[in-house]
């Protein structure tokens, strides 16, 4: 057991001394801002009802018929709007530099909510609505970066309770 908690440890004193923390933050921050930058330019699309979009239409790939689809709306409020919040409050996180703990877990948690409900669109994409939004598909990945560099910049953090450096 004691040699365990010590490679744990030295695993958390590798990452934290590589500057991987740093590099990570500021991917992060990046990801999210380009999260911010497509899901305001779907926002918009959204309150056009479309007429500018710069998406092909084909059978597999019709951003209009994904971003109008019944889907495109949860509780009365686009999913496009939902996304364009979710990025400005990760980059507000990402942006603290506080060294808590919670603030990781909680940047953490709320990178894993964003993943979650990307898989879950991409369903809805692929099984109910039959067409895929290429700019819909570039917030997903956005999303699967933002997890990755905020996993990669506060797991240990989140596991030792200490800042990295």
């Amino acid at each position: 057991m004691r040699a365990r908690t010590t490679a744990r440890a030295a695993a958390i004193e590798a990452v934290d001394a590589g500057g991987g923390g740093h590099a990570a933050r500021l991917v992060a921050v990046a990801a999210a801002l380009v999260g911010v930058a497509l899901s305001a330019y779907l926002t918009a699309e959204h309150y056009s009802h479309g007429t500018t979009f710069a998406c092909p239409e084909s059978s597999a790939i019709n951003c209009l018929k994904v971003t109008t689809s019944r889907w495109s709306v949860i509780a009365g409020i686009p999913v496009a709007v939902l996304g364009l919040a979710y990025f400005v409050v990760m980059t507000g996180l990402l942006l603290s530099r506080t060294g808590n703990r919670w603030i990781a877990l909680l940047r953490i948690a709320a990178a894993g909510v964003g993943v979650a409900m990307a898989l879950y669109l991409v369903s809805i994409e692929l099984f109910e609505v039959n067409a895929v939004c290429l700019w819909c598909t570039g917030v997903h990945l956005v999303t699967l970066v933002l997890f990755g560099a905020v996993l990669w910049s506060d797991s240990s953090r989140a596991i030792s309770g200490r800042p990295a450096r």
